[in-house]
């Protein structure tokens, strides 16, 4: 298991024991050893013994003995506690140690980054539920989850299958085309002795959405010579990139002339084009450009 050096560890613990005796009565001990499991050759090496007030590490077994349950509390945690524990239980007669079983404790300086878990494929007009979450080692102690997005988000502490915990708030969006490219920041603050020491994750929202703001334009614009070559051209935000369709309005209906962001053709007669932008999202047309003919001179403007 890793701890944070200042902070404490929640260790999960059980233990199972072929015998046929009852351990629903008489005296339980707990022993915890460090380095190595002799109990008898090296009892300098036992750091902790329930039966005892006092203990040479800060450990306290908040499990019951009588279940089964060893779970221990070590508080105070700091570098010179990096070593190989073995757990010992004592019943009358029956004594045992779990040799085959060591738990590896490392101190790290530096807490965990808190992760970030957001929905994949997001969409525009979507509700997506975004937690943070952060490994929680001690309990008693959880970190302090902050966040870019609301500030009253619930903090919850979860036990996970195999005994250890995660700290973690959540929060429900309904994501727009604004969200695209938004950054959502976590941090974690852990306490320790004397202070706290904090770690952040950033992530980047990626969201589609349908064209918006499509605009259609003309070059050259104003007064042009019947007969010159004219380029339109369609422009429109959208994710992922729309397909661009023009089309040019007629007494039959609307006319599909091209396809493509940039349409060129001589121009000879007067009439009216706009182009529309298409992705999976949705669709929208642009505003209409409007050739007309003054004699031998051709204008042209946005409808």
């Amino acid at each position: 298991m890793e701890a944070l050096n200042g902070s404490c560890l929640h260790i999960p613990c059980s233990f199972t024991a072929k015998t046929e005796g009852s351990f629903s009565s008489g005296k339980l001990v707990g022993v915890w050893m460090k380095s190595d499991p002799s109990f008898s050759t090296y009892p300098h090496n036992v750091i902790f013994n329930s039966s005892e007030k006092t203990s040479v590490y800060p450990m306290t077994i908040t499990g019951d003995l009588k279940e089964k349950n060893c779970t221990t509390l070590f508080s105070g945690i700091n570098q010179r506690h990096a070593d190989t524990y073995y757990f010992r239980i004592e019943h009358g007669q029956f004594k045992a140690s779990a040799i085959c079983d060591a738990l590896q404790i490392n101190i790290k300086d530096s807490p965990w980054s808190p992760s970030i878990n957001v929905p994949s494929d997001l969409k525009e007009h979507q509700s997506v539920t975004v937690t943070c979450s952060a490994f929680t080692p001690c309990p008693h102690s959880p970190p302090e989850l902050t966040w870019n997005l609301q500030q009253d988000s619930l903090r919850q502490t979860e036990k996970n299958t195999d005994g250890t915990f995660t700290t973690k708030i959540q929060e429900t969006i309904t994501l727009s085309d604004t969200h695209d490219g938004y950054n959502i920041r976590c941090s974690a603050r852990y306490p320790v002795i004397g202070g706290n020491k904090t770690a952040e994750t950033e992530v980047t929202l990626s969201v589609s959405y349908a064209p918006r703001n499509t605009s259609a334009s003309i070059s050259p614009s104003g007064l042009v010579s019947a007969g010159s070559w004219v380029e339109l051209s369609c422009s429109s935000r959208a994710k992922p990139p729309p397909r661009f369709t023009w089309f040019r309005i007629s007494k039959h209906g609307d006319m599909n002339v091209s396809v493509g962001q940039v349409y060129s053709f001589n121009a000879t007669e007067r009439g009216k084009y706009h182009c529309l932008a298409t992705n999976h999202l949705g669709k929208e047309i642009s505003s209409g450009i409007v050739l007309r003919f003054e004699g031998k001179l051709l204008t042209t403007l946005k409808d």
